[in-house]
């Protein structure tokens, strides 16, 4: 089933090949940007080669991921990278909502938008990768050396798209637009008082829907003492206490397709340039402290009582990255964890 590439996506190839020679250690979505394309019409220059494209429905394959075993979730946005690893386990889906709730691996999938899936080899490494309508990046899983080999080649055959040479129609990103104007009209006490109310953190979204404020429009109107800024540079003293201290903790990160969170301790941490990474044997987050505009403490009731979180926005107002105590339902947050907060966190 090899691929024969149109003349379009032969001339890509060849630009890819021109920009990876001069550019070696540029990863896939940054090469898309700086060549105008987008991470998945890259990949697919390699139909017929070291990329198959995946066909059927998504959610069946996610359901057979835990055969693989051990492997590597990796799931980022613009701004972070969030690589997990572990089993595939207590798989469900709801419609086009999935979750993974296993010890490690622990997402949640908006599969809606889930248009392309690739199996890849690369210098004997092997994935599936799943791309959204815009070509942009939802998922990726990665074999590691404990995982089973045989059953990605079964998954891989079981799904491969019987047409290798189908022309991938990918959809055109529109400009991002300004944050809207705070409503002139904004009843401050009373979404103050809704917010005082809260039984469960999943309502936030909710409120701010009802009252049609951004999130940084809804922090900076937050009832006294629920929200505060602190300096963006604020992450890696942070991260160190944490460390130091081995307090485990849950870190988010999503894009519109995935929610990816790692619950546990961290330990090595380091900077690289405008990266903070942390780098632990079964789980790497990489940081683009550069693309914090506003860094939040935010402070929300719930029925175990207040969550306490930090959260990191971008310049467009995009709430990029959440960090909280390890904490389940009916268990209060550790008392730790504030506290750590408020003593290593930078004022502004």
């Amino acid at each position: 089933m090899k691929s024969t590439l149109s003349p379009e996506r032969t001339e890509l190839k060849e630009r890819w090949a021109d920009y990876k020679l001069a550019n070696p250690k540029t990863r896939i979505r940054d090469a898309a940007k700086a060549l105008d394309t987008s991470e998945a019409e890259l990949l697919a220059t390699g139909l017929g080669e070291n990329v198959q494209l995946l066909d059927g429905d998504f959610r069946d394959l996610i359901k057979e991921v835990g055969s693989l075993g051990h492997v590597m979730a990796l799931t980022r946005n613009e701004h972070v990278v969030h690589e997990r690893k572990g089993v595939y386990e207590k798989i469900s889906f709801n419609n086009h909502v999935g979750l993974v709730l296993g010890e490690d691996i622990d997402l949640r999938l908006f599969l809606g938008d889930w248009k392309f899936g690739f199996a890849v080899s690369e210098n004997d490494r092997f994935s599936l990768q799943f791309f959204n309508s815009f070509g942009e990046a939802a998922h990726k899983i990665y074999l590691t050396e404990k995982s089973n080999k045989e059953a990605y080649d079964a998954l891989v055959i079981k799904y491969l798209a019987a047409d290798q040479d189908v022309k991938l129609f990918v959809n055109e990103k529109t400009e991002k637009a300004a944050e809207p104007e705070e409503p002139a009209n904004l009843d401050k006490a009373a979404f103050q008082q809704e917010w005082l109310a809260l039984k469960d953190t999943h309502d936030f979204f909710t409120l701010l829907r009802k009252y049609k404020l951004s999130r940084k429009q809804a922090l900076r109107n937050a009832p006294e003492g629920y929200a505060h800024r602190i300096k963006t540079e604020s992450m890696k003293p942070l991260f160190d206490a944490i460390s130091e201290t081995g307090l485990p903790i849950m870190v988010f990160v999503s894009n519109p397709n995935c929610i990816q969170i790692h619950t546990g301790p961290i330990s090595k941490i380091f900077v690289m340039g405008p990266w903070l990474n942390i780098m632990d044997p079964e789980f790497n987050l990489h940081l683009r402290e550069d693309a914090i505009d506003e860094a939040w403490v935010v402070r929300k009731p719930t029925e175990d009582g207040i969550v306490t979180g930090i959260e990191l926005i971008d310049k467009d107002g995009v709430m990029f990255n959440q960090f909280f105590g390890k904490r389940k339902p009916g268990i209060p947050e550790l008392a730790e964890w504030p506290a750590l907060i408020a003593q290593h966190s930078l004022p502004l």
